[in-house]
């Protein structure tokens, strides 16, 4: 595409900045000394794609590796979409405005279920087949990472390969037998995905057939030629030693995240039962406060970015936490650099760490109790008393604040109207408790924001043999919620409940669910995840047409012995143990933080982490 058509593309659509590149940062090679280019796609917009860290990291790495081109691709809104196809324009690179179609390997992260769309759109709009049994050629390869690939299944009919865990190790083997392949003159796609099984973290889903009993369930899922009966997740074990970029590209226009992030650890030890990334990214690797401090300083210089968020699933539980924050503020307060730090611990939060973090900037404050009774925080497992959760919102209130955040599910195991009302209560305490404090901001009202998701059960976690509340239930306990409300001092927000019904029936889907995601498409679906945009109506219609039935993915419980569609994939967590904490959930009975004592849940098994049971010497 020439600079005239883009830019009279450009004067006609909406935020031009999401398709013009160029921007500080971007990484532009010289074509005659590439071997392989590869596009990283997001399959959502600009503005999220572009806060998305793991794109940060793989964009920067790859770029870093000798005949490696790695430019970044976004799923243009409706309005530029529109004008593509009606001018005959190819979904494009940003860095070289070359069409997606002439890449060598075609990179996907999944971080949600509702882009799936997306990425079929995206593949037509490059003007290539979705289906990878119709793209017979070696290139483009289409591959696909993230965390929605522990259960890839409801995309194993339209990705040649997926990588399982994280991606900066495996990913670079793949490139690298591609490249050896190209090098060679060797363009056997089956023969190269045969080869690249054998690269630890890598699924090839043709290489497994999958049979199904009478009633629906999954009898088996048998590998052939050669490939492993197991595919077993790839983490990196030296944090301080795996790459970071020193830069990050620094966009046009405002992105969700606009600013720099430094990762301080990967993995959690909490535990909670309904949380996915808690269990897949274990176990915990930590980098030391040192590495953390010099790339965040390195990053906030290289892009002018005035804040730094510390990136984590639980920030406060970074074991250097308090020496990190010391020696980031002797040169943030200098420079004039904020500290965010988001995913913060109600049971370890304090008015140091308040103190910390508000040297230079005050910025709200989220937290997450989950449910609203001690019964089902105990239930969940997420070992948060009321108490300190009243402490932790006085000790915000002491320090300034008057907005406090509060995330909570809706539709856990076990949950009764009750919890629904206990909700209600708790933020009417909060409201109460700030009244009667001294010390609170004179003259100013307080307000509690209270944001409730819907449970969806995911794969990989003790909850993942749970049904979803039916489309009903939860709308009349969203009812009941609002109608729980006595002050307008509580705000509350909800999830569309059809949504979420869809996003469980993909999550937990197996390979039947592939023929539902096409017909959805192509009956008009794209950009699921937003409500605008969301025609439930459509994916009904789709499941209909293709006889699949989405009670029977999201609605129905799974008995314990039942062959689930990721049961072939190791993520690291041993299936006996995702039974046993769901027996305990039942009873309400919590486990504790494996920081504290191993649960055994298998993850010791990967030596690299700082595991308890590696730690006592028990592994």
């Amino acid at each position: 595409m020439t600079e005239l058509e883009l830019e009279r593309l450009l004067l006609s659509v909406q935020k031009p900045g999401r398709y013009a590149g160029g921007e500080q940062g971007s990484v532009m090679k010289d074509k005659a000394e590439v071997d392989v280019r590869f596009a990283f796609c997001f399959p959502d917009t600009y503005e999220i794609g572009m806060s998305h860290l793991g794109m940060k990291i793989l964009y920067s790495q790859f770029n870093s590796m000798p005949g490696v081109w790695c430019e970044r691709v976004f799923a243009p809104w409706v309005d530029m979409e529109e004008k593509m196809r009606q001018q005959g324009i190819p979904l494009f690179a940003l860095e070289s405005r070359d069409p997606v179609g002439e890449f060598d390997i075609i990179g996907f992260t999944l971080q949600y279920e509702m882009s799936y769309t997306n990425v079929l759109n995206m593949l037509d709009l490059a003007g290539l087949p979705v289906r990878s049994a119709d793209r017979k050629e070696l290139a483009p390869l289409v591959v696909a990472g993230g965390p929605c690939v522990c259960n890839p299944e409801p995309l194993a009919d339209f990705v040649d390969l997926f990588f399982l865990g994280e991606g900066e190790e495996v990913d670079a083997e793949l490139i690298q037998l591609y490249r050896s392949y190209k090098q060679a003159g060797k363009r056997d796609k089956q023969a190269f995905l045969r080869d690249a099984a054998k690269i630890p973290g890598v699924y090839v889903p043709s290489l497994y057939d999958v049979s199904y009993k009478e009633d629906g369930t999954i009898r088996a899922v048998t590998p052939r030629d050669g490939a492993p009966a197991a595919i077993r997740k790839r983490i990196i074990g030296d944090l301080d030693k795996v790459h970071y970029p020193e830069t990050f590209v620094v966009p046009y226009i405002e992105i969700v995240h606009d600013r720099a992030v430094a990762e301080i650890y990967r993995g959690c030890s909490r535990g909670c039962r309904f949380c996915q990334a808690g269990f897949i990214y274990r176990p915990i690797r930590e980098k030391s406060p040192e590495t953390v401090d010099r790339q965040a300083h390195d990053l906030c210089r290289s892009t002018g970015y005035d804040e730094v968020s510390l990136s984590s699933l639980s920030t406060s539980d970074y074991s250097h936490l308090e020496p990190l924050l010391d020696k980031m503020l002797d040169w943030g307060e200098k420079e004039r650099v904020s500290l965010s730090l988001p995913s913060l611990r109600i049971d370890n939060f304090s008015g140091e760490l308040l103190e910390k973090v508000q040297r230079v900037r005050k910025s709200g404050l989220t937290f997450a109790p989950e449910a609203g009774t001690q019964r089902l925080r105990d239930v969940i497992n997420k070992n948060v008393t009321e108490e300190e959760i009243m402490r932790t919102c006085r000790t915000a209130f002491a320090g300034g604040h008057t907005n406090v955040k509060l995330y909570f599910m809706m539709g856990l195991p076990t949950e009764t109207m009750e919890d629904i009302e206990g909700i209600a209560s708790l933020g009417q305490r909060i409201v109460d408790m700030y009244y009667h404090m001294p010390e609170r901001p004179k003259g100013r009202s307080v307000n509690v924001s209270i944001s409730v998701a819907v449970f969806v059960p995911k794969p990989f976690t003790p909850f993942q043999f749970e049904p979803q509340d039916d489309m009903q239930t939860v709308m009349e306990k969203q009812k009941h919620l609002l109608q729980s409300l006595t002050t307008r001092k509580i705000s509350v927000s909800y999830h569309d409940a059809r949504i979420s019904f869809l996003e469980a029936a993909l999550a937990r889907g197996d390979r039947r669910v592939c023929d539902v995601i096409e017909a959805a498409w192509r009956d008009g679906c794209t950009f699921d995840g937003w409500d605008e945009h969301f025609f439930f109506d459509k994916w009904m219609e789709a499941f209909r047409r293709c006889g699949v039935d989405t009670a029977f993915y999201a609605n129905r419980r799974r008995d314990y012995d039942e062959v689930l569609p990721w049961d072939h994939l190791d993520y690291g967590v041993n299936k006996s143990f995702l039974v046993g904490q769901n027996k305990l959930a039942s009873q309400g009975i919590t486990t504790p933080n494996c920081r504290e004592k191993c649960v055994g849940c298998g993850a010791a098994g990967f030596k690299e982490g700082l595991c308890y049971a590696n730690s006592q010497g028990v592994l």
